[in-house]
Protein backbone atom coordinates (compact mmCIF):
# COMPACT_ATOMS: atom_id res chain seq x y z
CA UNK A 1 0.00 0.00 0.00
CA UNK A 2 1.19 3.68 -0.05
CA UNK A 3 0.75 4.33 3.83
CA UNK A 4 1.37 0.74 4.89
CA UNK A 5 3.29 -2.33 3.90
CA UNK A 6 1.73 -5.51 4.67
CA UNK A 7 3.79 -8.58 5.62
CA UNK A 8 1.87 -11.66 4.13
CA UNK A 9 2.00 -15.17 3.85
CA UNK A 10 1.26 -17.17 0.82
CA UNK A 11 -1.41 -19.47 1.09
CA UNK A 12 -2.32 -21.48 -2.45
CA UNK A 13 -0.65 -20.84 -5.69
CA UNK A 14 -2.21 -21.85 -9.03
CA UNK A 15 -2.13 -21.87 -12.66
CA UNK A 16 -4.78 -20.79 -14.98
CA UNK A 17 -5.93 -19.29 -18.13
CA UNK A 18 -7.49 -16.20 -19.88
CA UNK A 19 -9.10 -18.30 -21.99
CA UNK A 20 -10.19 -21.80 -21.28
CA UNK A 21 -9.50 -22.99 -25.10
CA UNK A 22 -5.72 -22.86 -24.43
CA UNK A 23 -6.23 -25.60 -21.22
CA UNK A 24 -8.48 -27.88 -23.83
CA UNK A 25 -6.11 -27.58 -27.05
CA UNK A 26 -2.26 -26.78 -25.20
CA UNK A 27 0.36 -26.35 -27.61
CA UNK A 28 2.49 -29.00 -28.74
CA UNK A 29 5.58 -29.72 -26.35
CA UNK A 30 7.71 -29.72 -28.92
CA UNK A 31 6.63 -25.83 -30.13
CA UNK A 32 8.96 -23.87 -27.25
CA UNK A 33 8.13 -20.48 -29.44
CA UNK A 34 4.12 -20.77 -28.98
CA UNK A 35 4.46 -21.87 -25.49
CA UNK A 36 6.51 -18.66 -24.70
CA UNK A 37 3.87 -16.24 -26.56
CA UNK A 38 1.01 -18.00 -24.60
CA UNK A 39 3.03 -17.91 -21.07
CA UNK A 40 2.07 -15.03 -19.10
CA UNK A 41 -0.10 -13.59 -21.47
CA UNK A 42 -2.66 -16.13 -21.98
CA UNK A 43 -1.94 -18.60 -19.34
CA UNK A 44 -0.72 -17.31 -16.04
CA UNK A 45 -0.30 -18.43 -12.10
CA UNK A 46 -1.90 -16.76 -9.44
CA UNK A 47 -0.81 -16.63 -5.52
CA UNK A 48 -3.72 -16.43 -3.15
CA UNK A 49 -1.95 -13.96 -0.69
CA UNK A 50 -3.21 -13.13 3.28
CA UNK A 51 -1.61 -10.19 4.87
CA UNK A 52 -0.91 -10.91 8.44
CA UNK A 53 0.83 -7.68 9.68
CA UNK A 54 0.35 -4.08 8.96
CA UNK A 55 3.98 -2.48 9.06
CA UNK A 56 4.00 1.20 10.54
CA UNK A 57 7.26 3.47 10.10
CA UNK A 58 5.97 5.54 12.97
CA UNK A 59 3.92 2.25 15.28
CA UNK A 60 5.44 -0.95 14.14
CA UNK A 61 3.66 -3.86 13.89
CA UNK A 62 -0.26 -3.58 13.82
CA UNK A 63 -2.66 -6.37 13.27
CA UNK A 64 -4.21 -5.75 9.40
CA UNK A 65 -7.25 -3.54 9.02
CA UNK A 66 -7.24 -3.18 5.80
CA UNK A 67 -5.96 -4.10 2.57
CA UNK A 68 -3.55 -2.88 -0.13
CA UNK A 69 -4.30 -1.01 -2.90
CA UNK A 70 -5.11 -2.07 -6.48
CA UNK A 71 -1.77 -3.00 -8.17
CA UNK A 72 0.18 -2.39 -5.34
CA UNK A 73 3.59 -4.15 -5.85
CA UNK A 74 4.85 -7.46 -4.49
CA UNK A 75 8.62 -8.29 -2.98
CA UNK A 76 9.83 -11.48 -1.49
CA UNK A 77 10.56 -11.13 1.69
CA UNK A 78 14.25 -10.23 2.52
CA UNK A 79 16.43 -10.09 5.87
CA UNK A 80 15.68 -6.76 6.96
CA UNK A 81 11.89 -7.34 6.72
CA UNK A 82 12.07 -10.75 9.09
CA UNK A 83 14.22 -8.96 11.09
CA UNK A 84 11.96 -6.01 11.57
CA UNK A 85 8.92 -8.88 12.51
CA UNK A 86 10.35 -11.67 14.17
CA UNK A 87 13.64 -9.52 15.74
CA UNK A 88 17.24 -10.18 15.50
CA UNK A 89 18.42 -13.62 18.12
CA UNK A 90 19.67 -11.63 20.97
CA UNK A 91 18.26 -10.81 24.29
CA UNK A 92 14.50 -12.81 24.70
CA UNK A 93 14.93 -13.52 20.87
CA UNK A 94 15.74 -17.21 19.88
CA UNK A 95 16.65 -18.78 16.04
CA UNK A 96 14.04 -21.33 15.41
CA UNK A 97 14.50 -22.09 12.12
CA UNK A 98 14.37 -20.74 8.99
CA UNK A 99 11.81 -19.93 6.53
CA UNK A 100 11.65 -23.03 3.52
CA UNK A 101 13.89 -21.89 0.49
CA UNK A 102 15.02 -19.12 2.27
CA UNK A 103 18.37 -18.79 4.89
CA UNK A 104 16.96 -15.90 6.54
CA UNK A 105 16.88 -16.41 11.11
CA UNK A 106 13.28 -16.89 12.40
CA UNK A 107 13.11 -16.03 15.83
CA UNK A 108 11.02 -16.60 18.71
CA UNK A 109 10.20 -14.19 21.50
CA UNK A 110 11.36 -16.93 25.02
CA UNK A 111 10.02 -14.17 27.19
CA UNK A 112 6.86 -14.19 25.85
CA UNK A 113 6.83 -18.06 25.28
CA UNK A 114 7.36 -19.08 28.43
CA UNK A 115 4.47 -16.21 29.78
CA UNK A 116 1.75 -19.05 28.86
CA UNK A 117 1.57 -22.86 28.31
CA UNK A 118 2.33 -24.06 24.95
CA UNK A 119 2.37 -27.20 23.22
CA UNK A 120 4.48 -29.01 20.53
CA UNK A 121 2.93 -31.66 18.14
CA UNK A 122 2.97 -33.65 15.53
CA UNK A 123 2.64 -37.35 14.04
CA UNK A 124 5.07 -40.22 14.92
CA UNK A 125 8.45 -39.75 13.53
CA UNK A 126 8.13 -35.64 12.77
CA UNK A 127 10.75 -34.72 14.93
CA UNK A 128 8.34 -33.47 18.10
CA UNK A 129 11.46 -34.08 20.87
CA UNK A 130 13.80 -32.09 18.71
CA UNK A 131 12.04 -29.21 18.58
CA UNK A 132 11.33 -29.34 22.28
CA UNK A 133 15.00 -30.08 22.95
CA UNK A 134 15.31 -26.39 20.35
CA UNK A 135 13.04 -24.92 22.68
CA UNK A 136 14.69 -26.07 26.00
CA UNK A 137 17.99 -25.27 25.07
CA UNK A 138 16.54 -21.52 24.23
CA UNK A 139 14.78 -21.15 27.45
CA UNK A 140 18.21 -22.57 29.02
CA UNK A 141 20.73 -20.72 27.43
CA UNK A 142 18.85 -17.17 27.41
CA UNK A 143 18.07 -17.69 30.92
CA UNK A 144 14.04 -17.13 30.47
CA UNK A 145 12.97 -19.81 32.94
CA UNK A 146 13.64 -22.77 34.93
CA UNK A 147 12.70 -26.05 33.32
CA UNK A 148 11.36 -29.23 34.69
CA UNK A 149 11.60 -32.24 31.93
CA UNK A 150 9.64 -35.39 32.88
CA UNK A 151 11.73 -37.30 30.52
CA UNK A 152 10.07 -40.95 29.74
CA UNK A 153 12.43 -42.09 27.47
CA UNK A 154 15.71 -41.30 28.55
CA UNK A 155 16.14 -38.92 25.67
CA UNK A 156 16.73 -35.03 26.68
CA UNK A 157 19.80 -35.22 30.18
CA UNK A 158 22.17 -37.10 28.42
CA UNK A 159 23.08 -38.17 24.43
CA UNK A 160 20.39 -39.48 22.25
CA UNK A 161 20.12 -41.19 19.12
CA UNK A 162 18.22 -39.11 16.62
CA UNK A 163 15.61 -40.67 13.54
CA UNK A 164 18.63 -40.73 11.24
CA UNK A 165 20.71 -43.18 13.58
CA UNK A 166 23.03 -40.19 14.80
CA UNK A 167 23.66 -39.59 18.64
CA UNK A 168 23.39 -36.24 19.92
CA UNK A 169 24.04 -34.16 23.07
CA UNK A 170 21.74 -33.81 25.77
CA UNK A 171 21.21 -31.00 28.18
CA UNK A 172 23.46 -32.13 30.86
CA UNK A 173 26.46 -32.55 28.26
CA UNK A 174 25.60 -28.99 26.91
CA UNK A 175 25.07 -26.93 29.75
CA UNK A 176 27.00 -29.02 32.30
CA UNK A 177 25.99 -28.40 36.31
CA UNK A 178 23.23 -25.75 35.25
CA UNK A 179 20.89 -29.07 34.40
CA UNK A 180 20.76 -31.54 37.11
CA UNK A 181 19.67 -35.26 36.24
CA UNK A 182 17.36 -37.38 38.48
CA UNK A 183 16.46 -40.77 38.36
CA UNK A 184 13.95 -42.79 39.55
CA UNK A 185 16.31 -46.17 37.93
CA UNK A 186 19.65 -45.20 38.86
CA UNK A 187 20.68 -49.25 37.47
CA UNK A 188 19.48 -48.05 34.47
CA UNK A 189 21.43 -44.76 34.60
CA UNK A 190 24.63 -46.87 35.35
CA UNK A 191 23.97 -49.30 32.59
CA UNK A 192 23.71 -46.43 30.56
CA UNK A 193 27.32 -44.89 31.28
CA UNK A 194 25.76 -42.03 32.82
CA UNK A 195 25.61 -40.28 35.98
CA UNK A 196 22.86 -39.00 38.20
CA UNK A 197 22.54 -36.12 40.72
CA UNK A 198 20.03 -37.63 42.87
CA UNK A 199 17.60 -41.11 42.67
CA UNK A 200 13.98 -40.19 43.28
CA UNK A 201 11.60 -42.66 45.37
CA UNK A 202 7.53 -41.95 45.84
CA UNK A 203 6.55 -42.92 49.03
CA UNK A 204 2.76 -44.36 49.32
CA UNK A 205 1.67 -41.28 52.21
CA UNK A 206 2.55 -39.11 49.09
CA UNK A 207 -0.07 -40.44 46.43
CA UNK A 208 -3.40 -38.58 47.00
CA UNK A 209 -6.55 -39.35 45.88
CA UNK A 210 -6.10 -37.00 42.91
CA UNK A 211 -3.36 -39.47 41.59
CA UNK A 212 -5.58 -42.19 41.86
CA UNK A 213 -8.85 -40.59 39.85
CA UNK A 214 -6.25 -40.19 36.85
CA UNK A 215 -4.91 -43.34 36.78
CA UNK A 216 -8.28 -44.77 36.65
CA UNK A 217 -7.77 -45.76 33.19
CA UNK A 218 -4.76 -47.13 33.72
CA UNK A 219 -6.00 -49.30 36.56
CA UNK A 220 -9.08 -50.18 34.89
CA UNK A 221 -10.98 -48.30 38.24
CA UNK A 222 -14.74 -47.96 38.56
CA UNK A 223 -16.41 -44.68 38.67
CA UNK A 224 -16.96 -45.15 42.27
CA UNK A 225 -13.19 -45.44 43.05
CA UNK A 226 -12.89 -41.50 43.90
CA UNK A 227 -15.69 -41.93 46.34
CA UNK A 228 -14.19 -44.90 48.36
CA UNK A 229 -10.63 -43.38 48.29
CA UNK A 230 -12.19 -40.25 49.93
CA UNK A 231 -13.66 -42.05 52.68
CA UNK A 232 -10.52 -43.41 53.01
CA UNK A 233 -8.76 -40.47 53.34
CA UNK A 234 -10.81 -39.10 55.86
CA UNK A 235 -10.84 -41.83 58.40
CA UNK A 236 -6.28 -42.79 57.89
CA UNK A 237 -5.31 -39.07 56.12
CA UNK A 238 -2.00 -39.39 54.18
CA UNK A 239 -1.76 -43.41 55.69
CA UNK A 240 -4.96 -44.18 53.64
CA UNK A 241 -3.30 -46.26 51.12
CA UNK A 242 -1.15 -47.89 53.83
CA UNK A 243 -3.84 -48.53 55.52
CA UNK A 244 -5.34 -50.45 52.88
CA UNK A 245 -3.35 -52.84 51.64
CA UNK A 246 -2.97 -53.68 55.61
CA UNK A 247 -6.63 -54.50 55.70
CA UNK A 248 -8.08 -58.38 55.75
CA UNK A 249 -10.83 -59.41 54.36
CA UNK A 250 -12.25 -59.29 57.95
CA UNK A 251 -11.27 -55.44 58.47
CA UNK A 252 -12.46 -54.67 54.65
CA UNK A 253 -16.23 -55.41 55.57
CA UNK A 254 -15.67 -53.61 58.97
CA UNK A 255 -14.53 -50.46 57.18
CA UNK A 256 -17.15 -50.49 54.97
CA UNK A 257 -20.07 -51.39 57.13
CA UNK A 258 -18.73 -48.45 59.35
CA UNK A 259 -17.69 -45.13 57.11
CA UNK A 260 -20.83 -46.11 54.19
CA UNK A 261 -18.69 -47.50 51.44
CA UNK A 262 -19.41 -50.35 49.50
CA UNK A 263 -17.30 -53.27 50.35
CA UNK A 264 -16.86 -54.82 46.72
CA UNK A 265 -15.67 -51.25 45.72
CA UNK A 266 -13.40 -51.21 48.59
CA UNK A 267 -11.96 -54.74 47.95
CA UNK A 268 -11.84 -54.00 44.16
CA UNK A 269 -9.97 -50.65 45.15
CA UNK A 270 -7.45 -52.80 46.76
CA UNK A 271 -6.66 -55.00 44.60
CA UNK A 272 -6.07 -52.69 41.76
CA UNK A 273 -3.86 -50.50 43.71
CA UNK A 274 -1.68 -53.11 44.53
CA UNK A 275 -0.10 -52.41 40.95
CA UNK A 276 1.27 -49.04 42.10
CA UNK A 277 2.22 -50.74 45.47
CA UNK A 278 4.75 -52.67 43.63
CA UNK A 279 6.30 -50.12 41.23
CA UNK A 280 9.87 -50.34 42.53
CA UNK A 281 10.12 -46.82 42.87
CA UNK A 282 7.41 -46.60 45.58
CA UNK A 283 8.10 -47.49 48.99
CA UNK A 284 5.62 -47.32 52.48
CA UNK A 285 7.74 -44.23 53.44
CA UNK A 286 9.85 -42.12 51.30
CA UNK A 287 12.05 -39.14 52.79
CA UNK A 288 10.88 -36.11 52.09
CA UNK A 289 13.79 -34.18 50.30
CA UNK A 290 13.48 -37.24 47.29
CA UNK A 291 11.28 -34.58 45.66
CA UNK A 292 12.55 -31.14 47.56
CA UNK A 293 15.49 -31.33 46.29
CA UNK A 294 14.15 -30.97 42.96
CA UNK A 295 11.67 -27.89 43.68
CA UNK A 296 14.69 -26.39 45.62
CA UNK A 297 16.60 -26.74 43.01
CA UNK A 298 14.22 -25.25 40.50
CA UNK A 299 13.85 -22.76 42.63
CA UNK A 300 17.56 -22.35 42.70
CA UNK A 301 17.12 -21.67 39.22
CA UNK A 302 18.22 -24.55 37.84
CA UNK A 303 17.23 -27.09 35.54
CA UNK A 304 16.13 -30.76 36.14
CA UNK A 305 15.83 -33.98 33.77
CA UNK A 306 13.91 -36.86 35.64
CA UNK A 307 14.52 -39.93 33.78
CA UNK A 308 12.12 -42.64 34.01
CA UNK A 309 14.87 -45.31 32.76
CA UNK A 310 13.16 -48.91 32.77
CA UNK A 311 9.85 -47.81 34.45
CA UNK A 312 8.68 -46.71 31.31
CA UNK A 313 4.82 -47.19 31.98
CA UNK A 314 2.25 -44.78 31.11
CA UNK A 315 1.28 -45.49 35.28
CA UNK A 316 4.77 -44.80 36.69
CA UNK A 317 4.78 -41.68 34.34
CA UNK A 318 1.38 -40.60 35.39
CA UNK A 319 1.72 -41.51 38.62
CA UNK A 320 5.09 -39.83 39.30
CA UNK A 321 4.38 -36.66 37.25
CA UNK A 322 1.31 -36.00 38.79
CA UNK A 323 2.85 -35.53 42.79
CA UNK A 324 5.34 -34.12 41.64
CA UNK A 325 4.22 -30.96 40.17
CA UNK A 326 1.32 -30.90 42.42
CA UNK A 327 3.98 -30.73 45.30
CA UNK A 328 6.05 -27.91 42.87
CA UNK A 329 2.53 -26.14 42.08
CA UNK A 330 1.74 -25.51 46.17
CA UNK A 331 5.38 -24.47 46.30
CA UNK A 332 4.90 -21.51 43.80
CA UNK A 333 1.59 -20.42 44.68
CA UNK A 334 2.64 -19.53 47.90
CA UNK A 335 5.78 -17.64 46.81
CA UNK A 336 3.26 -15.98 44.91
CA UNK A 337 0.92 -15.17 48.00
CA UNK A 338 4.51 -13.75 49.69
CA UNK A 339 5.49 -12.10 46.67
CA UNK A 340 1.89 -10.17 46.38
CA UNK A 341 2.00 -9.40 50.02
CA UNK A 342 5.71 -8.02 50.61
CA UNK A 343 6.15 -6.46 47.08
CA UNK A 344 9.24 -6.77 46.95
CA UNK A 345 11.29 -8.47 43.92
CA UNK A 346 13.30 -10.85 45.24
CA UNK A 347 10.46 -12.15 46.63
CA UNK A 348 8.74 -12.96 43.31
CA UNK A 349 8.52 -16.41 41.86
CA UNK A 350 11.21 -17.56 38.89
CA UNK A 351 8.92 -19.03 36.01
CA UNK A 352 9.22 -22.49 35.54
CA UNK A 353 8.19 -24.35 32.56
CA UNK A 354 6.88 -28.05 32.98
CA UNK A 355 7.51 -30.38 29.98
CA UNK A 356 5.41 -33.56 29.80
CA UNK A 357 5.03 -35.99 26.74
CA UNK A 358 1.65 -37.73 26.34
CA UNK A 359 -0.20 -34.99 27.05
CA UNK A 360 -3.48 -36.14 26.40
CA UNK A 361 -3.18 -38.86 29.29
CA UNK A 362 -2.85 -35.98 31.57
CA UNK A 363 -5.50 -33.41 29.95
CA UNK A 364 -7.81 -34.96 28.51
CA UNK A 365 -11.64 -33.63 29.14
CA UNK A 366 -12.08 -36.40 32.04
CA UNK A 367 -8.82 -35.63 33.45
CA UNK A 368 -8.03 -31.96 32.96
CA UNK A 369 -11.18 -31.03 35.08
CA UNK A 370 -9.12 -32.96 37.80
CA UNK A 371 -5.75 -32.96 37.76
CA UNK A 372 -3.18 -30.39 38.81
CA UNK A 373 -2.11 -30.00 35.21
CA UNK A 374 -5.92 -29.00 34.03
CA UNK A 375 -5.38 -26.45 36.40
CA UNK A 376 -2.12 -24.89 35.86
CA UNK A 377 -3.53 -25.14 31.88
CA UNK A 378 -5.88 -23.16 32.92
CA UNK A 379 -4.13 -20.53 35.19
CA UNK A 380 -2.07 -19.11 32.30
CA UNK A 381 0.82 -16.91 34.21
CA UNK A 382 -0.81 -16.61 37.18
CA UNK A 383 1.46 -18.58 39.48
CA UNK A 384 4.56 -18.54 37.30
CA UNK A 385 4.17 -21.90 36.52
CA UNK A 386 3.26 -23.08 32.62
CA UNK A 387 3.24 -26.41 30.39
CA UNK A 388 5.14 -27.39 27.40
CA UNK A 389 2.99 -30.18 26.59
CA UNK A 390 4.42 -32.73 23.65
CA UNK A 391 1.87 -34.65 22.06
CA UNK A 392 1.22 -36.41 18.88
CA UNK A 393 -2.58 -36.31 19.54
CA UNK A 394 -4.03 -33.09 20.03
CA UNK A 395 -7.66 -33.58 19.51
CA UNK A 396 -7.93 -36.02 23.15
CA UNK A 397 -6.75 -32.83 24.93
CA UNK A 398 -9.40 -30.50 26.37
CA UNK A 399 -10.88 -28.08 24.10
CA UNK A 400 -10.52 -25.48 26.95
CA UNK A 401 -6.47 -26.99 27.72
CA UNK A 402 -6.04 -26.33 23.86
CA UNK A 403 -7.25 -22.88 23.13
CA UNK A 404 -5.69 -21.58 26.65
CA UNK A 405 -2.03 -22.44 24.41
CA UNK A 406 -0.46 -19.38 24.32
CA UNK A 407 2.57 -20.76 21.51
CA UNK A 408 1.87 -24.26 19.27
CA UNK A 409 5.02 -25.55 17.41
CA UNK A 410 2.92 -27.97 15.00
CA UNK A 411 5.17 -30.24 12.70
CA UNK A 412 3.42 -32.67 10.18
CA UNK A 413 -0.53 -34.00 11.20
CA UNK A 414 -2.42 -36.06 9.04
CA UNK A 415 -5.81 -36.43 11.17
CA UNK A 416 -8.48 -33.73 10.29
CA UNK A 417 -9.40 -34.00 14.11
CA UNK A 418 -5.59 -33.34 15.11
CA UNK A 419 -5.26 -30.26 12.55
CA UNK A 420 -8.80 -28.65 13.92
CA UNK A 421 -7.64 -29.36 17.61
CA UNK A 422 -3.90 -27.11 16.24
CA UNK A 423 -6.29 -23.89 15.70
CA UNK A 424 -8.96 -24.50 18.91
CA UNK A 425 -9.29 -20.06 19.51
CA UNK A 426 -6.92 -19.53 16.17
CA UNK A 427 -7.99 -16.53 13.65
CA UNK A 428 -7.90 -17.54 9.68
CA UNK A 429 -7.41 -21.35 10.55
CA UNK A 430 -9.02 -22.08 7.21
CA UNK A 431 -6.11 -20.21 5.82
CA UNK A 432 -3.51 -21.91 7.80
CA UNK A 433 -4.85 -25.77 7.48
CA UNK A 434 -3.90 -25.49 3.95
CA UNK A 435 -0.29 -24.70 5.12
CA UNK A 436 0.53 -27.09 7.64
CA UNK A 437 -0.90 -29.96 5.70
CA UNK A 438 1.97 -29.20 3.01
CA UNK A 439 4.62 -29.66 5.67
CA UNK A 440 7.03 -32.49 4.55
CA UNK A 441 7.58 -34.94 7.62
CA UNK A 442 11.11 -34.13 8.92
CA UNK A 443 12.51 -30.59 9.59
CA UNK A 444 9.36 -28.43 8.95
CA UNK A 445 6.84 -26.98 11.33
CA UNK A 446 4.63 -24.20 11.96
CA UNK A 447 4.91 -21.82 14.92
CA UNK A 448 2.15 -19.70 15.94
CA UNK A 449 0.85 -17.88 18.50
CA UNK A 450 1.86 -15.62 21.55
CA UNK A 451 5.85 -16.19 20.61
CA UNK A 452 5.84 -14.99 17.46
CA UNK A 453 3.70 -12.07 15.74
CA UNK A 454 2.31 -14.08 13.05
CA UNK A 455 2.03 -17.73 11.86
CA UNK A 456 4.96 -18.55 10.26
CA UNK A 457 6.04 -21.98 8.70
CA UNK A 458 10.09 -22.54 9.28
CA UNK A 459 12.64 -25.51 8.56
CA UNK A 460 14.07 -26.09 11.80
CA UNK A 461 17.57 -25.19 12.90
CA UNK A 462 19.87 -28.62 13.04
CA UNK A 463 20.41 -29.77 16.17
CA UNK A 464 24.69 -30.29 15.33
CA UNK A 465 27.56 -29.28 16.48
CA UNK A 466 27.24 -25.80 15.26
CA UNK A 467 24.14 -25.44 17.27
CA UNK A 468 26.20 -26.84 20.69
CA UNK A 469 28.90 -23.82 20.00
CA UNK A 470 25.89 -21.47 19.58
CA UNK A 471 24.22 -22.56 22.67
CA UNK A 472 26.78 -23.85 25.12
CA UNK A 473 29.58 -21.04 25.28
CA UNK A 474 27.21 -18.57 27.20
CA UNK A 475 27.23 -20.99 30.30
CA UNK A 476 30.06 -22.92 29.79
CA UNK A 477 31.77 -19.96 30.19
CA UNK A 478 31.04 -19.47 33.90
CA UNK A 479 31.64 -22.03 36.04
CA UNK A 480 28.74 -22.64 38.46
CA UNK A 481 29.11 -21.53 41.76
CA UNK A 482 26.98 -24.26 43.83
CA UNK A 483 29.95 -26.72 41.81
CA UNK A 484 32.72 -25.06 42.85
CA UNK A 485 31.89 -25.24 46.76
CA UNK A 486 30.86 -28.66 45.98
CA UNK A 487 34.49 -29.17 44.84
CA UNK A 488 35.79 -27.27 47.68
CA UNK A 489 33.99 -29.47 50.24
CA UNK A 490 35.22 -32.81 48.13
CA UNK A 491 39.00 -31.09 48.34
CA UNK A 492 39.10 -31.03 52.16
Amino acid sequence: GEQHQFFSMIGDVKLDAANRDVLADPPPDDDDFLQRVLRGTATYGTFNITPMLMVDALEGLRPVRTVPRHFAPVYTADDRSFAQVFGAEGGTKFQMGMPLDMDIPVCLDLGRFVERSNGVFGKSGTGKSFLTRLLLCGVITRNAASTLIFDMHSEYGWDARSEEGIFVKGLRQLFGHQVLVYSLDPKSSRQRGVTIDSEVVIGLDQIDVEDVVLLQDELNLTSTAAETSYLLVDHFKDKWLERLRAMSSEELDEFAQKSGAHGGSLAALKRKLEKVARLDFVRPHAPVKSVDGIIDALVAGKHVVLEFGQHNSSLAYMLVANIITRRIHQRWVEQTETYLQSKREGDRPRPLVITVEEAHKFLNPQAARQTIFGTIARELRKYSVTLLIVDQRPSAIDNEVMSQLGSRITALLNDERDIEAVFTGVGGAAKLRAVLASLDTRQQAMILGHAVPMPVVIRTRPYDETFYAAVAPKTAAKKDYAKVLEDVDDLF
